[in-house]
């Protein structure tokens, strides 16, 4: 299947500042193990792009290659609408999953604190930052988790949590590192109707590792299959009823059968 990319025919329209995060000829190899090679990629300001794959895909690596946490071959290149170099961007970052201990006394406006000052959380706790961090947790509708424990909190609401941390300062680039894994139904579609509200306010590139097919249908832009390489590329309908995603899944069998029963 030939790649298809999306482009915004006019990014003035809604891009003030990062534009476009170009990756050219990205490769990650760690010891003699090649992960990633001629990974090439446009990501546009106000999209949400989904990376699916198998497990070993590098789905992961590539959003730590783009965080700088890993070491890797290409180029990343920021540019505002005209086509001139953008300084670094501000990236936010939630991951699959954070360890907690449960007995632990931290509570979400402890994290808070702790996450912007380097005063103890139990020295200080300013009336105006205390308002602050309510707002911020109101913007992903869990302002009313600021006292609870951390350990305490359910895996959709710690996800909130963290979504909201991310969000401070506000980011260009928002990376979602399979964050719903493990959450219930009700926490997972109030998670994506944030992600859809906050990339709309902000005009936020978001880029998210996901294997839930009917969320990533139902929420981005475009979607990247990958599997050590781009597979392919464009939007939802297309990648995820192309003969690549079915092979790479191991379902071409599957589609076959079900072609064949709507055509009777």
């Amino acid at each position: 299947m030939k790649n298809e990319v999306i482009r915004k025919k006019d990014c003035s329209q809604l891009c003030c500042g990062l534009c476009c995060t170009k990756v050219e000829n990205l490769g990650v190899t760690i010891g003699s193990l090649e992960i990633l090679k001629d990974i090439n990629l446009h990501i546009h300001c106000g999209e949400l792009t989904a990376i699916i794959g198998p497990n070993g895909a590098g789905k992961s690596t590539l959003i730590k290659a783009l965080l700088g946490q890993v070491p890797h071959t290409g180029k990343l290149k920021f540019t505002k609408e005209d086509g001139s170099s953008y300084k670094p961007p501000v990236m936010g970052y939630v991951p699959q999953n954070i360890s907690l201990d449960p007995t632990s006394p931290t509570s979400v406006m402890d994290l808070f604190l702790s996450s912007g000052s380097s005063w103890p959380v139990w020295l200080v706790k300013p009336r105006r930052k205390i308002a602050e961090i309510r707002e911020r947790l109101k913007k992903v509708k869990a302002d009313h988790l600021i006292d609870r424990r951390l350990g305490k909190l359910s895996g959709g609401e710690l996800q909130r949590v963290l979504l909201a941390l991310a969000l401070d300062p506000v980011p260009e680039i928002l990376l979602l590192d399979e964050p719903v894994s493990g959450i219930d139904q009700n926490g997972l579609e109030l998670f994506y109707e944030n992600v859809s509200a906050l990339r709309k306010a902000y005009d936020l590139s978001i880029i998210l590792v996901s294997h839930d097919m009917d969320m990533v249908n139902k929420y981005a832009d475009r979607v990247i299959l990958l599997n050590k390489t781009i597979i392919a590329d464009g939007p939802p309908y297309k990648v995820l009823e192309s003969d690549s995603f079915y092979d790479v899944f191991s379902m071409k069998l599957q589609k076959n059968k079900r072609q064949e029963g709507e055509e009777h």
